[in-house]
């Protein structure tokens, strides 16, 4: 096989029959149009390896990368290894080798490898070994660049290596696998992805293959296949199942998603896959997760949060005074990440500032269980990749799941689920960010929520988004700031209300409700015939008419057809306008009169045009006064004058001169009569343009005051709205932590009260806090001793001070540990150590109480038997002690060096049986059994007996019974004296 070298140094090769890969021309290269399958696998991988080509077809159409990790310092033979399981093409992956279908590449040792474009990407680690997370780089790379053809399994392996790997290809669409645990030789990679939530499939290695079928991950059009009919009706049941409307989000993106649902129940026709929806109610939950695309990591975009911490929040937080509150929300925050990295910029800032501000900063999304799990704020090992070592010592507890978030970044954030689209925003906001969310929405709802994040922002606050959105057409709402990092500055709008009123967010129906125009108020007709009445009377009853200081009709009595009629043109009820020829000048200057100086016009002679003749009447128009009325109205009457002279042709003058002269003479008449009636209408209009100019400008005056104080209203009743839902908000977290609490408050009870310790929490002032059960036993407490000094309360120790060691270690920090007996000789260990609470600050003392009797007893029972065992080792007399199965219990000194043997081989051990059985005659057993059955209290008899070493010795044997104080065990006391042996 021959063998070379890249440009990178990396050794590469090539296998007979094997085609090229390597790219000769740019890598610029567009997406595979083939699925690519990224395979991660740690310890036992080689075996899941097998297992799964074995199974595989060799024309499958994918693209197989494998990614395990291997000793940088070895060779890898997986090539050749891999090889015996497929007949595809199987090769170590070259620096810019192409990604072809059919193929298996094998990343080399000591290698990091991506893929960008269809081209595989390899670099030496920078990473000391044990911190490198080669599948997840791979994978995320995979998730990048092939977006929804890209396929990720994660095979047999510890640690949590390619969790986020799979958590960027479920984002990105694509299939993702794990490895069955209880087929995995190593189940802790493939448990890890599962328990993330992250997996489409669990399968054995050897059954991924039907997953990887070409009709199950075929490549997925950019355009969707779904029908425009068969997609409602699925977001129509996602709707009423879930509350949430996707119907504005991207169709290509749902269209693709809902398809690869499809795609996973074999299922090809929409209609078909709504009813599997309706009937099973797992699988629209399912799709609503799978809608849900809660793809993050801790600082996404480096540079962006570099420009963040950097450039925008240090002078936006300097001009702020210490009692300040600085409101940030996250809108979109999936599992927590985001808000995270934001909280921890900010608290950067702060500590290196020296600032004191408080800060508030919610955090929302869509998916409840992702906001669980954001609360939590435990997350993989594997965010050590993009988080550095020192925010990782700062800001996180290390446990073996993961890294925890600590309680000073975790209390700046509030969580709550919440939908930026039919909720209302959080307003007064300093800064809000919303990143690769947009994107994922239609335009036109865009356009609606880009004014909804000017109105929740104050004037100068900023906006974050990704490098993918923008605010559109709204420069008129927003400044950039940063273009490349998409931070913009709000800039205040006079019509940012109506702008978010217009948008037609679900959250505003309602809020733009037209102002009902005011209606002339009409006078009460009982009221107003009553009082016409009365006045008709005492003026005769003249046909009249009843109207207001304008004009306008309010009542008519009597026939006034000679007078009035109906005006030309657009239907009115003004007098004036109703008037007969003759009639207007002189009825409007009497109602001007009446209604401006309050001065009546009564009987008024004039002569009114009717058809064929002229009517000579009187007018008179009154002020009508009566406190009780609403408005003042005038009266105006008409009463008919007696000489009536018919409309005849004027006859011909008998004379020239009398004519002309009688004509001059009318002539002047009318032209002085006009004139005053003309002076007296200027003088009206002049009055009335007066009136209208100054009523113009106070109803401009009025109408900017009510569209101030409707704006402002509108502008209440958003931010009450607002306030309302952070309220909901820091409820529900309040509650999630009240009942964080009392389980904790439970399980601190139950541990408490079973470790059968006796606690007693004192504060500084050694008042008591807070006492368990077993404590009650050693100082006479009630509950309603709480907060009473313990100085008070009369305890059961004998001559003990325990509070002045208490006041010594609250002044000292240092533990102090005795023994204590209470009257009724039960013994404790006293314990008083310093209360610290969770922030490290010293709060008081706390005092338990171990019962340790039963030990002190067994102390004082072992020394009294090594007291009396020292005592019977200085007896001359040979002693045994036995059980009342004749075992031997114990034998002091002179029974050993007379008889010989040994405590090994005695202790435990028959009588009968030790040392050869040399004990075991029967004149001992006839003593022994005549002295157990009976209990007598003494035994002896002389005895003679040939011992083994010893030769014949004679012995006085006494046997009596003795009882243990302690256990009171009954036992056997042998005394055995040797007597001179009388020789023949």
């Amino acid at each position: 096989m021959a063998s070379r070298k890249n440009s990178a140094g990396i050794p590469s090769s090539k296998a007979k029959g094997e085609p090229a890969t390597k790219l000769d021309q740019s890598p610029n290269k567009t997406t595979a149009t083939f699925p690519i399958v990224g395979l991660g696998a740690s310890a036992g991988g080689l075996e899941a390896f097998e297992q799964f080509f074995r199974s595989m077809p060799v024309d499958s159409g994918l693209a197989f990368v494998l990614v395990q990790h291997l000793d940088p310092s070895h060779a890898s033979i997986l090539t050749e290894i891999l090889q015996r399981s497929t007949t595809m093409s199987v090769m170590e992956a070259q620096d810019q080798m192409a990604v072809v279908p059919n193929h298996v590449y094998v990343i080399p040792p000591n290698r990091d490898m991506l893929i960008f474009h269809g081209v595989l990407q390899l670099s030496v680690p920078t990473e000391p070994r044990g911190q490198r997370m080669p599948i997840d780089a791979f994978l995320r790379s995979l998730a990048e660049d092939q977006g929804e053809n890209a396929i990720g399994v994660i095979l047999s392996g510890t640690g949590t290596d390619g969790t986020l790997g799979l958590r960027a290809i479920y984002g990105a669409g694509g299939l993702c696998l794990a490895q069955d645990p209880s087929s995995a030789k190593y189940d802790g990679m493939p448990r890890s992805a599962i328990e993330a939530g992250y997996t489409t499939q669990i399968l054995p290695a050897d059954q991924m293959a039907q997953a990887l079928h070409p009709g199950k991950v075929r490549p997925l059009p950019r355009q969707h296949n779904v029908p425009a009919t068969g997609m409602s009706r699925i977001l129509m049941l996602l709707r009423s199942g879930t509350g949430h409307d996707f119907s504005q989000y991207k169709k290509s993106t749902i269209g693709r998603r809902i398809e690869r649902r499809m795609m996973q129940h074999n299922i090809e026709d929409a209609e078909v896959y709504a009813r599997y929806i309706k009937e099973h109610p797992p699988e629209r939950e399912a799709l609503f997760r799978e809608l849900l695309i809660n793809v993050t990591s801790f600082f996404r975009d480096p540079e962006a949060f570099a420009v963040l911490k950097d450039d925008i929040l240090p002078p936006m937080l300097a001009s702020k005074p210490d009692s300040y509150v600085f409101r940030i929300w996250v809108a979109g925050c999936a599992t927590g990440e985001e808000a995270y990295s934001i909280a921890m910029v900010v608290r950067e800032i702060l500590d290196d500032t020296g600032q004191n501000l408080k800060v508030q900063l919610y955090s929302t999304d869509l998916d409840d269980e992702a906001i669980t799990t954001a609360r939590a704020g435990l997350y993989p090992p594997n965010i050590a990749q993009d988080v550095t070592p020192d925010r990782l010592r700062r800001f996180f507890f290390k446990e073996e799941a993961g890294y925890r978030i600590k309680k000073e970044i975790r209390d700046l954030v509030v969580f709550a689920v919440q939908s930026v689209i039919k909720d209302p925003p959080f307003t007064r906001l300093d800064l809000l960010a919303c990143r690769n969310l947009m994107i994922y929405l239609e335009p036109e709802l865009q356009n609606r929520l880009i004014p909804a994040f000017h109105y929740a922002l104050k004037p100068d606050g900023v906006l974050f988004l990704s490098p993918s959105e923008s605010i559109g057409s709204h420069t008129d709402l927003f400044e950039p700031i940063h273009r490349k990092w998409k931070l913009y500055r709000a800039m205040a709008t006079p019509g940012s209300t109506q702008s978010i009123l217009k948008t037609g967010l679900s959250w505003t129906t309602g809020s733009n409700t037209p102002m009902q125009q005011n209606q002339t108020p009409r006078a009460k007709e009982p009221h107003i015939a009553e009082l016409a009445k009365r006045m008709l009377m005492q003026s005769f009853a003249p046909a009249s008419v009843v109207t207001d200081l304008q004009g306008n009709i309010l009542y008519v009595h009597g026939d006034t057809s000679k007078y009035l009629r109906p005006a030309p043109g657009q239907p009115s009820h003004n007098v004036v306008d109703m008037a007969k020829e003759g009639l207007q000048l002189e009825l409007r200057e009497a109602l001007r009169q009446a209604a401006i100086q309050g001065l009546p016009t009564l009987n008024h002679p004039l002569s009114v045009k009717t058809d064929d003749t002229s009517q000579a009447l009187s007018l008179s128009v009154r002020l009508m006064p009566d406190p009780d009325a609403e408005h003042s109205v005038l009266l105006v009457s008409f009463q008919d004058l007696a000489s009536t002279t018919p409309a005849k042709p004027a006859r011909k003058p008998r004379g020239k001169i009398s004519a002309e002269a009688l004509r001059i003479a009318e002539l002047e008449l009318e032209v002085a009569t006009a004139k005053e009636n003309m002076s007296s209408v200027l003088e009206e209009q002049q009055a009335s343009n007066e009136e209208l100019k100054s009523t113009n400008e106070e109803l401009q005056s009025t109408n900017e005051e009510l569209q101030s104080t409707n704006e402002e209203l509108e502008t209440s009743k958003e931010e009450l709205q607002s306030v309302n839902e952070e309220l909901i908000t820091v409820n529900t977290e309040l509650q999630t932590k009240v009942e964080q609490m009392a389980i904790m408050q439970d399980d601190m009870k139950n541990l408490l009260e079973n470790i059968r310790i006796g606690t007693i929490f004192l504060d500084r002032h050694l008042h008591i806090r807070r006492f368990t059960r077993e404590a009650l036993k050693v100082y006479r407490l009630v509950a309603t001793d709480v907060g009473r000094p313990l100085a008070d309360i009369r305890s059961g120790l004998q001559g003990d001070d325990l509070l002045a060691d208490a006041q010594t270690v609250l002044d000292s920090l240092v533990p102090i540990e005795r023994e204590v007996c209470t009257a009724n000789g039960t013994w404790y260990v006293a314990r008083i150590q310093p209360y610290r609470t969770v922030d490290n600050v010293i709060d008081g003392v706390v005092l338990t109480f171990a019962d340790v009797t039963e030990r002190v007893a067994a102390i004082a029972a072992r020394k009294a038997r090594n007291l009396a065992e020292a005592i019977v080792d200085t007896v001359p007399s040979p002693l045994v002690v036995l059980d009342n199965t004749l075992k031997v219990i114990s034998a002091n000194h002179s029974f050993y060096q007379t008889f010989g043997g040994a405590p090994a081989d005695t202790a435990e051990q028959n009588l009968f049986k030790i040392n050869h059985q040399q004990w075991d005659f029967p004149e001992l057993h006839e003593l022994l059994d005549s002295v157990l059955p009976r209990e007598q209290a003494m035994k002896r008899r002389e005895l003679t007996h040939d011992f083994l070493g010893l030769g014949m010795r004679q012995l006085l044997i006494t046997a009596q019974h003795i009882v243990e104080k302690i256990d009171q065990v009954k036992l056997v006391l042998l005394t055995i004296e040797t007597l001179p042996t009388h020789q023949a």
